[in-house]
Formats: C-alpha cells, structure tokens, sequence
C-alpha cells in the first residue's frame, strides 16, 4: 500500500474541505482526494464561455456559518461576500412586486397589493426571528436521537426542551406549524396576495420533490430563511469571483493548516480490514493508507458504490437504498450582450441586482410540480434568476453579463426519451419563459449552459442530481440524516465517517456538516487514544496473561454496587464500597472464563 495519511477525506467540495481544515488544524496528516479537475463540488465557478465566470450550481451564499468563516479566517484567504439586494417578481399583469434588503421600502411596495399584507409582513417577520433562533443552535451540535437512552443524547433533548419552553405561547405554534405544513398553506395564514405568496412559498420547494402544498415544505421556507450575513437573518449575497471562490478560499485555509490537496484523483473503493476503513483505493490503482476515511461525497456513492454489500449490516443498506435523492431541479447559466429588458419595469435599474423570481401565482407554482409529477419538466417553471456580474463585474467582459437561472422543476427519471435527448429542449423552454417577461432575452444571448440533472450526476457527483445530496423532507433531516440510528456523522465500517450534505444540519453552502464532523472524528481518535493507552497497561497485560478479566476501579464500583439491592440507602452504600477500594493502581483482577 502506498503513502500512509491520518486522515483521507474523499470530495472536495466546501464540506470536505472544511472537514480537512479543522482535522489539519488539530494535527493531523490529512489528504484531500477531488475527483474532477478543479475544487468546489457544487459550490465552484468555471470559465465556460471564453472571458464569462460562471457558478455553475450554486450561485448564492448566505447559509454558510458564521463561526467557519471566523476561526478559519477565510477573509484573509480572500473570501469576499456581496450583498443581494432583495427579490423582483414581474407579473403577466404587466405589474411587478419587488421586496428589498430595506423593510420599510418593501412595506411600501407590499402595501400597493394589500394594505392588510403590509401590516401583516411587519408581523411575519417579527416571528421569523424567533423561529431562526430557535433552530440556529442545532445547526453546530451533533443530532441527538430520542430513541436512545444516552445520557449525552438526553442532556441536548432536555436543552431543546428547555428552549421551546422559552418561546411564547404563539411561537410555539408557529414553529409546530413549520415542521408539519406546507408552505403554501403555512403563508396562507398571513397573507392574501398571491405573487407575494407564491414568491415567498418558492424557498420551500428548493432542492426537493415537492410543491408548495406538500406538507413539510413550510420547514425547507425556513431553512432557508435562516440564512445570515453578518448577523441579519434573511440576507443573501454573491461570493466575489462566484461560489467557486468560497472553495478556493476553504482549500487556501485548509492548505495553510497542512493538508495536501489532490485533483484529478477519483476513488474507486474504500479499502477494509476487519471491519475498519483502512484506506482508499484510487480508480488508477494507486492505494493510499490511513487511520481514518471521511467522505464528503453522498451516502449512495459511500456505500454503494466504494464499498461491497457484504461489509454493510443489511437493515443499514436498506436504510441507504430507501434514502431519497429524486433531483427535481436544473440550471440554465447565460451569457449576455446586455441587460434583460422586463416589460413591467422596463430600462436597467437596481431591481436588477437582486434576485428575480418567476413564480407569479400559486396555482402558477403547483401546476409546475404537477408536470413533475408525471415525469415531464415543467411547461412553465419557477425560475430564480440573478445577474451576478452588475454587483461583481470581474466575472464578465466590460459591458457584458452573467445570467444565472435557478429552474424548477427538472425530474430525474422522465417519463418519455432521455435528458441527453431532451436538453436543449429544456434549455429553450426556460428562455421562453423568460422572454415572456423580458421580450429582449433571445436577442442578447451570446451562449448558454444547461445543465440538467442528469448532467449534475453525471459532472458533479450529486445522485439523481439532487443539490442537497438528498431530499430536505421532515423523514430525512436531524437525527434520521441519512439513516435512522446513524446521525451522529459515524458508520457501520469503523473508522469510517460522513461529512457532506447528506447529513445533517442538511445542504447549501454551509459548512456545518463538515466542521461537526471534524469534531466528532477528534473526539473519537482522542478517546481511542486514550483506550490504546489503557490497553498498554501492565496490569492489564498481566490479566490478559493469566487468563482474568481486567477491571478498572469504575468498573469494580459498578459490579460491586450491581450486587446490592437500589433502595434508598444506595448512596450510603456507594460511598461505603468507594472508600473500601484499594487505589495504589488503576486496575484489580476478576476471575473470567477466557476466550
């Protein structure tokens, strides 16, 4: 076997790198293995057309944490965020609704639909910010699981508890409601408008099989509602040079810490020994060895694709194969001669620096996902558009723009012919759609990339195309992420951990999974560290030898006080055997059949 690490972690997108950086930083020897040329995973920008920067996936930030950008210092490594400057929806109507980072001008705007939405969005948004905080800290801990009886696990269930009992009586509906309804029918408790309904209810629906009348989309609205920068909650913004610089910056910071990083290095098996991840096998051939394997990459490629079923428990393997991926979405990434002209607000002008969203009605919205359903892309899609290159004119010629567009929805498995035979099809159904707002759109474009989602398995690695790594649905988040009993970033293969998207705090560029990860790893090297030095012992050598159980004096305690009947003198009698023990080493012997 070749070249020994502490640590390979496989993927380098944001999480894996993240994951490397604070392994690296606590140590480690770390190695980062990416299989295609450049870093990023989803979260990358690629020069597709000669001089245009394109964040081909992901395109926004705002989910990634604020305690990763601090302790990794990513600003001195050139990190760099843009605000977004709010969200514009033109309407069929020729009228326009346009909500912006300034509350008081979205008021004004909301309050020429409704002057009953006015009022009532002051409200809506008084009662995110609790619902925000609320969640905040469970997006850096470790999910506890409330089927289990650990203590550790208790204790953060009674710290969960504890803070829902802090909400008021109307908080504590209103986050009931988010984890069960749907989005559409959660805002329909707030607002009458229908474009400022349908806009709002689109983040509910991001990155997963549903509409915006499934329930358990009103939790995926606030998962992305509680995207922060600097603090504001709701805030989105652009990565200077795209989304592939957030990566860049990661790797920099993980590469100053000491990790070596590898391109072009696909894995081809996760290499076993007894029931203990032991090292990689490249697709080359090449082998590399290692303490630990941590894989950024999603749970389908983890095991079932590196690893061989007979290594895995089959309820576990169940569990993976009954994991939801089902990519519904696509991207369709444009190069401009100049700026789209929308009919409702004709000319260039700042609501052109946000986001523009084409979700003008609900049934609008529902009746995209009904096409979904029967394995067509949607006639007329959701589309989230935004034009980077007037807040960061670095990723474009003088003059010229990048057209980014979101499109929802996109099935994975279409009813009729293939992706490949479909694609441009796709592609001119979305800027058909668009040129119905903006007529000028077919006139300006210089070229385009489509990427459907067959196209993200295919390029990024994201099965099915999922952007999430899997669904964002109530069954697949905090403890059941991916698999109910294994949330805790660890696996069946000892030695073997998750650090991507697919668990939890769930996906975007966040960061979160990786750095918890990390954590988790640490922790577990120290303690069996610790147990290595134990085991070394020579009073637990001499029982190994002589055929006896060796028992630490904790564990004499606890066989002494098993013996006595747990009435209510129990303390007394604990504190009598404690004090009769002898304590001159760490260990006394009990007679054991050997094995």
């Amino acid at each position: 076997m070749g070249q020994h690490y502490d640590i390979i972690v496989i993927g380098g997108g944001h999480n894996g790198l993240v994951n490397a950086a604070y392994l690296a930083k606590a140590g480690k020897k770390v190695v980062v293995l990416e299989r295609r040329h450049v870093l990023g995973g989803a979260a990358v920008t690629e020069e597709i057309i000669p001089g245009f920067l394109f964040s081909e996936c992901s395109y926004v930030v705002s989910l990634l944490r604020p305690e990763i950008i601090r302790e990794l210092d990513l600003p001195r490594h050139g990190l760099e965020i843009l605000p977004l400057d709010g969200t514009f929806s033109p309407m069929p109507s020729g009228d326009y609704l346009w909500r912006v980072n300034d509350h008081a001008k979205s008021i004004r705007d909301i309050r020429r639909h409704s002057r009953l939405d006015a009022e009532a969005y002051d409200e809506f948004s008084k009662m995110m910010t609790p619902m925000c905080r609320f969640v905040k800290p469970m997006l850096s801990m470790v999910p506890p699981d409330p089927t289990t009886l650990n203590p550790k696990d208790l204790k953060q269930l009674h710290f969960l508890l504890q803070r829902f009992r802090e909400l008021s009586s109307d908080e504590r509906y209103t986050l009931v409601q988010l984890m069960t309804m749907s989005s559409a029918d959660f805002l329909d408790q707030w607002f009458e408008t229908d474009v400022l309904k349908a806009t709002m209810s689109a983040s509910g629906i991001i990155g997963t099989f549903l509409g915006i009348r499934s329930p358990g989309t009103a939790y995926v609205l606030l998962h992305h509602y509680m995207g922060e920068i600097d603090g504001a909650f709701r805030s989105w913004g652009f990565s200077r040079g795209g989304t592939g610089a957030i990566s860049n910056a990661i790797a920099d910071a993980a590469r100053e810490a000491g990790v070596e990083i590898r391109t072009k290095a696909p894995v081809g098996k996760i290499l076993t020994k007894n029931g203990r991840a032991c090292g990689v096998a490249l697709q080359d051939g090449e082998e590399l060895s290692a303490d630990v394997v941590s894989s950024s990459v999603d749970p389908h490629l983890t095991f079932e694709k590196f690893l061989e079923p007979d290594e895995l428990p089959a309820d576990f393997l169940e569990g993976v194969r009954r994991y939801k991926f089902r990519g519904s979405s696509g991207k369709v990434n444009v190069a401009l001669d100049a700026l789209p002209n929308f009919k409702c607000f004709p000319g260039p002008g700042v609501h052109l620096r946000g986001a523009i969203s084409i979700s003008p009605s609900m049934d609008y919205m529902e009746r995209a996902y009904d096409d979904a359903k029967y394995g067509h892309y949607s006639r007329r899609p959701y589309i989230d558009m935004v034009i980077p290159s007037l807040t960061d004119p670095s990723i474009a010629p003088p003059g010229k723009h990048v057209l980014s567009c979101f499109v929802q929805y996109a099935p994975y498995k279409l009813a009729e012919g293939t992706w490949d035979d479909q694609k441009e099809a796709f592609g001119d159904n979305v800027i058909n759609t668009v040129a119905e707002y903006a007529p000028n759109i077919k006139d300006i474009i210089i070229g385009r990339q489509v990427l459907t989602p067959l196209d993200l398995e295919r390029e990024f690695g994201l099965t099915q195309g999922n952007i999430f790594q899997g669904e964002l649905s109530l069954e697949q988040l905090f403890f059941l992420r991916p698999v109910a009993g294994w949330a805790y970033y660890r696996t069946p293969i000892r030695n073997l951990y998750m650090c991507g998207s697919a668990t939890h705090p769930g996906g975007g560029i966040m960061g979160a999974n990786g750095r918890i990860a990390s954590q988790v790893i640490l922790k577990e090297w120290k303690a069996g560290s610790s147990r290595s030095t134990t085991a070394r012992s020579p009073h637990r050598r001499r029982a190994q030898r002589s055929g006896h159980r060796f028992l630490s004096r904790q564990g004499r305690l606890q066989a002494a006080c098993s013996r006595t009947p747990r009435n209510g003198r129990w303390r007394r009698h604990h504190r009598r055997i404690s004090s009769r023990l002898p304590r001159f080493h760490f260990g006394a012997y009990t007679r054991s059949t050997p094995r």
